[in-house]
């Protein structure tokens, strides 16, 4: 991306020490995230961890209590016009105007926008098989959900924003949404930030991921170093215990008898040596699921939204 004043933005997010209270409630706890252009970005965390909190200080509706938020080198409430007519936006609620038939719509969002670009949308109308004459208000969840991302996508933002789009779709229309669109606009250098619930979509489309967790960013990073620098190792000890090991390089152990697992998160010679002294040996070692390296991080599983903080 190239502002008007030549500047590229490698970086097109920049959240920098951002803190937000909601009465006594910390939402957001000093968090800072990068989000570099053309990447997919998970953002997964528990109901309550800050997700659309965190997405309402991008898209301006809220302002930094403390710290800063920058798109595309701007701030989103001192300058909304100029963060939103570059960013493409589809919530879970996706609340459009019932009383329009989708081409309604479709013409009278064009008005807002200069970079609509029609025959995209004709693509995309047609892709998501939507019929053109049909009222909002009588499309099934899963037509109301394409066609909210067909709006979100037909100006060609160069920053698209997804908080929880898939939640209670059939899995035909998770695919369109998360695989074939997500990936096509990544691959032309536009960027995707993905808040899920739904950690195998998350794994299965994301390049990068940042897990939030009680207000604060506790991992984030290429999916692929973090998934490597996190190993699931099992371990086999001489003698059978009835409680987890206590090695500290261990994250989510699970397990009985002789046979324990846990994710590794500071260093395999380290936790090595510790299951050493504690009488058992590493058998095995494998990538961890999303999933599992959540569990070991946070200490429950990933959680659907439901209403409040989130």
């Amino acid at each position: 991306m190239i502002d008007t004043n030549g500047t590229r933005f490698d970086t097109v997010v920049q959240i920098r020490n951002v803190t937000r209270w909601f009465g006594r409630t910390t939402a957001l706890d000093d968090v800072s995230l990068d989000v570099p252009r053309g990447a997919v970005l998970g953002l997964v965390g528990v109901n309550g961890a800050g997700k659309t909190t965190l997405i309402k200080h991008l898209l301006g509706l809220l302002k930094a209590q403390t710290g800063s938020v920058r798109v595309l080198g701007l701030d989103p409430v001192a300058d909304p016009v100029g963060v939103l007519s570059h960013v493409g936006y589809l919530g879970e609620e996706n609340d459009l105007p019932g009383w329009m038939r989708v081409d309604e719509l479709l013409t009278y969002t064009e008005a807002f926008y200069p970079s609509w670009d029609r025959g995209y949308a004709g693509k995309l109308r047609d892709m998501f098989e939507l019929d053109p004459t049909a009222k909002v208000k009588n499309l099934s969840k899963g037509q109301r959900a394409r066609t909210g991302l067909l709006v979100a996508l037909a100006y060609r933002p160069d920053i698209l924003v997804l908080d929880e789009p898939s939640s209670g779709l059939d899995p035909i229309v998770r695919r369109d949404i998360l695989t074939a669109v997500i990936r096509t606009i990544s691959e032309q250098g536009r960027t995707v930030l993905f808040s899920s619930h739904l950690l195998e979509e998350v794994e299965r489309i994301s390049d990068h991921i940042a897990l939030i967790d009680k207000g604060r960013i506790v991992l984030e990073g290429p999916l692929d170093e973090i998934v490597e620098g996190h190993p699931l190792l099992t371990v086999r000890f001489d003698t059978p215990r009835t409680t987890a090991p206590t090695i500290p390089e261990g994250l989510g152990w699970t397990g009985a008898g002789h046979e324990w697992s846990a994710v590794c998160a500071n260093g395999i010679e380290a936790f090595g040596q510790a299951v050493l002294e504690a009488g058992g040996q590493v058998v095995d070692q494998r990538a961890p699921s999303l999933s599992q390296l959540f569990i070991a991080r946070v200490g429950k599983p990933c959680t659907v939204p439901t209403n409040g903080i989130a």
